[in-house]
């Protein structure tokens, strides 16, 4: 048994607006066969005319469980300006042109301007990894625990909250 958590950061006019939690089931991600050898689980965002069931994030974050076979290349589409990651946690295999190494299980990779495309051969075992992608904020991060703010001042501030149990507030 597995399973991942994503926190996604908001502007800076979001940051306290009502929290949202979605969990979900193995059952409840669609799925799409890219091409042969290539299944994309799509949590956020939508590839192959598939959208995933997480929705309205103000960041819209794309966020995809991809699975390759022994040997297929894949090319997934980056959206203009956005910037792309992986985290491998199964097999390994080759992200990007220029890489010499192999990029084996439990290894995140951030690929910066991704430009148009991140491209990915499979290892002899396959590879098995989660993509991320989003718009940068262009803002400050300010972060400790579980709180995302802009400054020091403001995560103060958000600790004190949470400290008095007025951080979540319903508005």
């Amino acid at each position: 048994m597995g399973g991942f958590q994503l926190g996604v950061n908001l502007p800076k006019k979001h940051k306290m607006m009502d929290p949202r939690y979605q969990e979900l089931g193995a059952g409840e991600i669609p799925t799409a066969t890219v091409q042969d050898g290539a299944r994309v689980k799509v949590v956020a965002g939508t590839i192959a005319e598939i959208s995933g069931p997480v929705r309205d994030i103000v960041a819209a974050p794309e966020f995809f469980d991809i699975s390759l076979s022994p040997d297929v290349h894949f090319s997934l589409y980056v959206r203009p300006v956005y910037m792309a990651a992986a985290y491998v946690f199964g097999g390994g295999g080759w992200f990007d042109q220029g890489r010499e190494a192999e990029v084996l299980d439990r290894t995140m990779i951030l690929f910066g301007e991704a430009g148009d495309s991140v491209d990915v051969h499979a290892g002899r075992d396959g590879v098995r990894f989660l993509y991320f992608s989003g718009k940068p904020l262009q803002e400050p991060v300010a972060w400790r625990g579980p709180i995302v703010m802009n400054t020091e001042d403001e995560l103060r501030q958000a600790f004190s909250e949470y400290r008095n149990g007025t951080f979540i507030k319903k508005g």
